[in-house]
């Protein structure tokens, strides 16, 4: 009975927190999307969204995070993808609680916020990254899907644990 009963809690724990993040890719671009349902207001999910000196404390993907994360401004951030790498980042859109748009030269990642009700927020990240020179690079790109899946949960985590 004991062995059934931790078979349960590891299903469940894991269909509660699985994101499957999925990449497709064509000639020219890579999209990368994750969604998960969050128990917790669009504020407090977007409040760990744009506080940079706060990231790295609850984002296990980010290693490092410089700047402000505002309309317009240009951000340094460095991921466990590639920890040698600094992506300097500009955020190129913004609707508080809603969206939010950053990327380079080479992508673009958008973040959307969606209420579902009964304090429910579905958080969706998609990066797409390309352009024409990207068939030339893209073989020396790592898997996002791991990472991505680990983004949302650490998201998911924190946010429930202050909406709590």
């Amino acid at each position: 009975m004991k062995f059934l009963i931790t078979i349960l809690t590891i299903m469940m724990t894991t269909a509660a927190t699985a994101q499957n993040a999925k990449t497709t890719k064509s000639t020219f671009n890579q999209v990368t999307t994750v969604s998960i349902d969050i128990n917790a207001d669009p504020a407090i999910i977007w409040s760990l969204l744009t506080n940079a000196s706060d990231f790295t404390r609850w984002n296990s993907t980010v290693t490092m995070l410089e700047g402000e994360i505002k309309l317009g401004e240009k951000i340094r951030l460095k991921s466990v993808l590639d920890e040698k790498r600094v992506f300097k980042i500009k955020i190129k859109e913004m609707n508080p609680e809603t969206s939010m748009t950053w990327g380079d030269g080479k992508g673009s990642r958008v973040f959307i916020l969606q209420e579902l009700g009964n304090g429910i927020t579905r958080f969706t990240m998609t990066e797409k990254i390309g352009g024409l020179t990207f068939p030339m690079w893209a073989k020396y790109l790592p898997p996002f899907e791991e990472n991505f899946d680990q983004y949302a949960s650490d998201l998911k985590k924190e946010a429930e644990a202050i909406a709590n």
